[in-house]
């Protein structure tokens, strides 16, 4: 593998990040697995972080916009997945918070619903423990899980 100079390093990243949000630890890793050393690493990080082409908040707004939107995460696999690419507690908090519950009951709801149509259960119990187990796959707290499975099809034809 050939090396790589502290301005190409530094000029491939910034191109990266012009493209589209990451964090530190991706461009860390990109950086790792290219061989970079540990001074020209550092060094890299500062003039990216100094020049605001990385920014874990604003990373961690657009991944969580992103992942419950167009995903349909919810809070739990969200934050897992912030905790997977090393953003810092206070800034996950605080991103995750920002997000209020109507906006996950406005992803579960229709998830619920078609999962509801293709579920085979013997009785109504099974049916809502087979639609809890899939709401807590996909990362939802069981109090907005609750809230969707207490209304009904036809509460919901009334709205």
């Amino acid at each position: 593998m050939k090396q790589r100079t502290e301005q190409d390093v530094f000029l491939t990243l910034a191109a990266l990040c012009a493209q589209g949000e990451h964090c530190q630890y991706e461009m860390l890793e990109k950086m790792r697995r290219w061989e970079v050393d540990e001074t020209v690493k550092a060094r890299v990080m500062q003039k990216l972080v100094a020049g605001r082409y990385i920014d874990d908040e604003r990373f961690a707004r657009a991944f969580v916009k992103d992942k419950v939107r167009y995903n349909k995460w919810g809070r739990r696999k969200v934050e897992q997945a912030l905790w997977l690419k090393h953003i810092a507690d206070d800034i996950r908090q605080r991103v995750l918070d920002e997000v209020d519950d109507e906006e996950y009951l406005r992803v579960l709801r229709p998830l619920v619903q078609q999962k509801r149509r293709t579920i085979k259960a013997v009785d109504d119990y099974e049916k809502n423990r087979k639609l809890v187990r899939f709401a807590l796959s996909r990362g939802f707290t069981f109090d907005i899980i609750r809230q969707c499975l207490d209304v009904t099809d036809d509460d919901e034809l009334v709205d």
